[in-house]
């Protein structure tokens, strides 16, 4: 059986960020549906489970690429942020600072008390306290 599966896959797209980030969804709409009983909610969240399905088993593997590149440029500057706050809680050691000109993010040392930070980027020298 296993076998078979994996002959019927050949050639077929499979899972992206996009289809698992549809499928979060439709399982929030269910579950949210679940305490309202409204039926547009079950409606789209069935539509976007038969969306997930299509782009799984599709044989357009460029296009379906396309489609989650197109994706993934839109949901990157939240992932990024969410991606910086991870590293800055894990991150005990260094004080996080942006550059006033650019906008650049500089690590610097904590504990070194007021020191003259030069942006990588863009060479600006700004003063900040570690």
């Amino acid at each position: 059986m296993k076998e078979k599966f994996i002959r019927f896959m050949q050639g077929r797209y499979g899972v992206d960020t996009l289809n698992t980030h549809a499928l979060y969804l439709v399982i929030l709409l269910l579950i949210i549906n679940i305490f309202f009983n409204n039926m547009i909610v079950m409606i789209i969240g069935y539509v976007l489970w038969a969306l997930i399905l299509y782009r799984m088993f599709s044989k357009q593997i460029y296009k379906r690429y396309q489609e989650n590149e197109k994706y993934m440029q839109m949901i990157r500057p939240v992932s990024q942020f969410f991606k910086l706050q991870k590293t800055r809680l894990s991150d005990r050691q260094h004080r996080y600072y942006r550059c006033p000109q650019c906008r650049q993010m500089v690590r610097v040392p904590k504990g070194r008390g007021k020191i003259i930070v030069t942006c990588p980027k863009c060479h600006h020298k700004f003063e900040k306290r570690s």
